[in-house]
């Protein structure tokens, strides 16, 4: 494994083990949580571009089938990287630093030294968002345009390899997600509505599902609180939701919406199934 930031790495150690694997993990320094040096059967710390290193710890390993998983702050690509010469020729190959570009170019490197890269998702697709409204709490009918402008808008910055969410308020989008990530779009979004607002989170179009998948867990809740969000958008099927049971627990407990769908024409139908159900 190739480790970010975040609690899926550590929810996908624990699984790996459990089901007999040998999990050799490579962190990233200043983003890995560190109990994943004691869940893990073998395990280095690199720092971003030691992409020789990675090869080389995988190889003594014995590994030729890895994932990617958890995040890495934005920031960081600019204050806390060490590249080798390997990573020196493949960005030289690069027109831009767009996360898509650089994940793919990454994981092609990896394959070209015998090293496969597999879903993320491979042994834990439980975590997909299914479909449906999650909570008892339904969105409120003046944020039902906000949802579907929120979701045409998210898209069109996936096609663009942007960012994954965007969050809207009274027909305005008030923040789009960029570098600072998602929490960062959620609080600038929240402090420019009024106590009414929408996220919605969504998959790129395309999206490679081995690396770079949307996922929220209950401190995203948390976050939406604070910040004034009301309604939690996700795609069905391509977004990940870490800890489930506690996020829905959580948007209960403070009064936040979160539903998941396909696409935004499943709003309405969605609605009326939790509504008989």
């Amino acid at each position: 494994m190739i480790a970010g930031n975040g609690m899926f790495p550590v929810i996908f150690a624990k699984k790996a083990a459990e089901q007999g694997y040998f999990v050799a993990t490579a962190a990233f320094r200043g983003e890995g949580d560190e109990s994943l040096a004691t869940l893990s059967h073998a395990f280095r710390w690199v720092y971003l571009g030691q992409v020789r290193k990675i090869i080389r710890f995988f190889k003594d390993s014995g590994v030729d089938t890895a994932v990617m998983m958890g995040g890495i702050r934005k920031t960081r690509m600019f204050v806390d990287v060490r590249p080798d010469t390997l990573a020196i020729k493949a960005m030289a190959r690069m027109r831009h630093s767009h996360d898509d570009g650089v994940l793919r170019l990454f994981a092609d490197i990896l394959q070209e030294n015998g090293i496969r890269i597999l879903h993320s998702t491979a042994l834990l697709p439980e975590l997909l968002s299914p479909p449906g409204l999650w909570t008892r709490i339904r969105p409120p009918k003046g944020l039902l345009a906000d949802i579907e402008v929120g979701w045409e808008v998210a898209r069109r910055i996936g096609e663009l390899d942007v960012g994954q969410c965007v969050v809207v308020g009274g027909g305005s989008v008030l923040a789009v997600e960029a570098i600072d990530g998602t929490d960062a779009t959620i609080r600038r979004g929240g402090g420019l509505g009024r106590g009414d607002a929408v996220l919605v989170k969504l998959a790129k179009p395309g999206q490679d599902m081995r690396f770079d998948i949307p996922a929220v867990g209950p401190d995203t809740i948390r976050v939406m609180a604070e910040s004034g969000l009301r309604v939690m958008v996700l795609e069905a099927g391509k977004t990940l939701a870490l800890d489930r049971e506690a996020l829905v627990r959580e948007a209960e407990r403070l009064g936040i919406c979160v539903i998941a769908m396909e696409e935004p024409s499943d709003l309405t139908r969605l609605l009326e199934e939790r509504g008989t159900s």
